[in-house]
């Protein structure tokens, strides 16, 4: 009955198709699957089964890379894709080593202590990367900070120089040849990040962003040029 209704309906409708029959002793061959991407090798690999010497220095690779950024600054992702504090961390610790003069426990040294230039490093760091996000950056707080520390390195670098310069006397000529460097490196460490962090501003606040990193890297700069060990 079901048959013969769909017929009739049929040929009212698709008078056509009256005549077509289908046999009922037909194969149906073939499979019916659901189609997935293809699966990598890749994905199946975790950074657990590798061994310790492989991890160690491929992060020694990505921090090396990072430097390299920082040393060429230009305007790239590279800090930011994949951000980490252990260059920040290393950087932080020999400045805040080589502006201590080597003796904790002394009063006599010219130079702040650790602990002192750990904390103005870190702190302004920090309350700068809040500043960043309260104007509406759109990196994150962890990028940001890994931009400011890498950055520190060309003061570093000044530092290191400093102390070599001193080596020789501390006179009218080493006060130039070590102002003329810390000048020099903090105006690179200025222009590498605002180089990384500009493009994460919105246009019309990027005034507000700059001011603090260039405070930021003065106060540093400052601490290195004033250091006088006795």
């Amino acid at each position: 009955r079901v048959q013969r209704a769909g017929s009739g309906g049929g040929r009212g409708q698709f008078p056509g198709l009256a005549d077509v029959s289908i046999s009922q002793d037909i194969p149906v061959e073939g499979e019916i699957t659901v189609p997935v991407g293809s699966h990598s090798p890749d994905e199946d690999y975790s950074t657990l089964d590798e061994p310790v010497k492989d991890t160690i220095m491929r992060d020694l690779k990505a921090v090396g890379k990072k430097f390299v950024h920082v040393m060429y600054p230009r305007k790239s992702s590279a800090l930011l894709r994949d951000w980490d504090l252990w260059g920040p961390l290393v950087l932080c610790v020999s400045l805040a080593l080589m502006l201590q003069g080597g003796s904790a426990d002394s009063k006599d040294d010219g130079g702040p202590q650790f602990a002192e230039v750990f904390v103005i490093i870190w702190f302004g760091a920090v309350v700068i990367t809040l500043n960043s996000k309260l104007l509406g950056g759109t990196i994150s707080f962890f990028q940001s900070l890994c931009v400011l520390g890498y950055c520190v390195m060309p003061l570093t670098v000044a530092m290191l120089v400093c102390r070599l310069v001193l080596l020789a006397g501390a006179g009218t000529v080493s006060f130039i040849i070590r102002l003329i460097v810390v000048g020099a490196m903090f105006a690179w460490s200025t222009l590498a990040s605002t180089a990384f962090l500009a493009d994460s501003q919105p246009p019309n606040r990027k005034a507000l962003v700059v001011y603090p990193i260039f405070l930021f890297y003065f106060v540093i700069s400052w601490m290195i040029l004033t250091f006088t060990p006795q």
